[in-house]
């Protein structure tokens, strides 16, 4: 460490306690979360790093760790980018490249799987929700901002890039050659099965809500109801993409009428989104299909078809991502892109605080835990649609159909 980074140090210290003490003496009376408290807390750990570890810190790093994990205990979503990083996010948010089709949060200070977009090379790779990606091309992802790390894995069609992905079925940490590709989403599913019963069941699945895909939905909803259809089910496990408004209005295809959501955040006034009965297309009676990987706008949806009785729901809790993102500029050119408003349940419950828990619980065959005739090289991606033979979750819902 160059003296001059040491003055640095020392210069930015003196600051902080002299606004601590500024603090202390005007703030006395202040609650137990007054700001000066918490931010004596982090002054004295930082002082006591400096002086009794081991060896001399790069205090640079440990700044930056501070920064990294203050965002992560509150938005698994959210990133601190420097100055030249947040010049490429800005260069390349817009930009259409190819890439490997992950969708990604902050887990344990590392990268964690959402969900992987079937068919894309993240996809073949057997990467799926609950996987952790240790290193990026031999760059560890420890405190790696996110929004960096999805830049890393865009780029020209054919390329390649070469990261380590921790899974839960394996003792170490396995290295995985991704090629990047231009990425094509799953097209809709949609058919009637006769064989459930007496009362034929139309069956909706995606994978994602890119736009388009809402309408798609209707208009097979339409479709299969002419076909004879007296339910429905909609499948949204795996389902991670996709603007916040089409979950809001995939919800409203099934709801004539109530609170669909609503957005709040501290400095962003309560904004509600109230069915119409103009988009409704369907009153017929629905069950609702969610795993692990349903996350950000299929969140949205579920939450307000089972908030408000419109439909039933099995699988297991979703991941629990439903917010408005900005990035915050600072002085230096540096930036943090952080959630600024969230999306609520219509009774009130945060959808990225608690995740949308279904009423019937049920695990996904590919979920399952490991057997003792399991053989690691056999587990199945938990992104792969699961065959319609052995899918305990769709047997529950036309077995709840059925009642």
């Amino acid at each position: 460490m160059n003296r001059r980074f040491q003055f640095s140090v020392v210069a930015v210290s003196t600051c902080v306690v002299t606004l601590l003490l500024f603090g202390a003496v005007h703030g006395r009376s202040a609650s137990p979360d007054n700001p000066y408290n918490n931010l004596g807390v982090y002054a004295e750990v930082l002082n006591k790093i400096k002086l009794d570890y081991v060896e001399e810190p790069d205090m640079k790093a440990v700044t930056l760790g501070a920064i990294n994990g203050m965002l992560e205990s509150i938005d698994p979503y959210a990133s601190y980018l420097n100055a030249d990083q947040y010049k490429q996010y800005v260069k390349s948010k817009d930009s259409k490249k190819a890439d490997v089709g992950l969708v990604l949060s902050k887990r344990f200070g590392y990268m964690g799987v959402v969900g992987a977009l079937p068919g894309s090379p993240a996809g073949k790779a057997g990467l799926g929700t609950g996987d952790v990606i240790e290193s990026i091309s031999n760059v560890s992802t420890r405190d790696m901002p996110l929004a960096f790390a999805e830049l890393l894995f865009q780029g020209d069609a054919g390329s390649t890039i070469e990261i380590s992905v921790l899974r839960a079925r394996k003792s170490e940490a396995q290295k995985v050659t991704l090629t990047r590709a231009v990425l094509v989403y799953p097209p809709l599913v949609a058919k009637l099965v006769t064989d459930q019963g007496p009362a034929p069941i139309g069956l909706i699945e995606t994978v994602t809500l890119v736009p388009g895909r809402v309408k798609e939905i209707a208009a097979k909803i339409a479709e299969l109801e002419k076909q004879g259809a007296k339910k429905f089910v909609l499948d949204l496990r795996h389902c991670s993409t996709g603007p916040d408004e089409d979950g809001i209005a995939l919800a409203n295809l099934f709801m004539d009428k109530g609170l669909i959501t609503y957005t709040l955040g501290q400095k962003s006034a309560r904004q509600d989104f109230q069915a119409s009965a103009a988009k409704a297309v369907t009153k017929l009676p629905l069950v609702v299909l969610l795993n692990r990987g349903t996350a950000g706008a299929a969140e949205i949806a579920a939450a307000a078809l089972i908030d408000s009785k419109r439909a039933e729901s099995v699988g297991e809790r979703t991941y629990g991502d439903a917010a408005i993102r900005k990035a915050i500029t600072m002085d230096d050119g540096s930036a943090v892109i952080l959630s600024v408003a969230k999306y609520y349940f219509p009774s009130g419950k945060a959808i990225q605080d608690t995740g949308v828990t279904p009423g019937t619980l049920q695990a996904d065959a590919d979920n399952a835990a490991p057997t003792e005739d399991d053989e690691e090289g056999d587990t199945p991606p938990a992104t792969a649609a699961a065959p319609k033979t052995g899918d305990p979750v769709l047997a529950k819902a036309f077995e709840i159909l059925k009642k």
